[in-house]
């Protein structure tokens, strides 16, 4: 584990963590684009690849997982069960990363939740990738505020 705060519990995965990740994707985004445990797999293999999941009383509720090249970090994707969503779980989240410097992301048009904790947490619009996801919306490219 790598800190507590009021039941709350962050702990590091690796590729082992592949089966949990999947799940709790699919909660988070049931209906969307799902990532399944081998994709999970692949992205952990690679190097710079973490995942930080989030645990509320011993309940996994959540992770972020990040890609980091030289000095820049990409949010790949953040998902928190809907069960434990409206707790401030993905802002920790994000802000567990935040010391990493440059970050940037991308978050779907339609994503209203999310694209109000990234404002909340400082990041920018930097600009806007065209029919990005698998249901032809657009993303929207944010990044921190340095």
């Amino acid at each position: 584990m790598t800190g507590s705060k009021n039941g709350q519990t962050f702990q590091r995965f690796g590729v082992e963590g592949a089966p949990l990740l999947a799940a709790l994707h699919a909660d988070a985004f049931q209906g969307g684009e799902i990532w399944d445990e081998a994709s999970f797999v692949s992205l952990l293999g690679g190097p710079g690849t973490e995942a930080l999941v989030i645990s509320l009383d011993g309940h996994p509720a959540g992770f972020i997982l990040t890609r980091t090249v030289l000095d820049e970090t990409e949010i790949l994707t953040l998902a928190v069960h809907p069960r434990f969503q409206r707790m401030g779980l993905g802002r920790r989240l994000v802000e567990s990363i935040l010391p990493k410097g440059k970050i940037f992301l991308e978050v779907s048009v339609s994503n209203r939740a999310a694209k109000k904790l990234y404002d909340a947490s400082g990041f920018v619009q930097a600009g806007v990738r065209r029919g990005y996801y698998q249901d032809g919306s657009d993303a929207i490219v944010m990044i921190s505020r340095i």
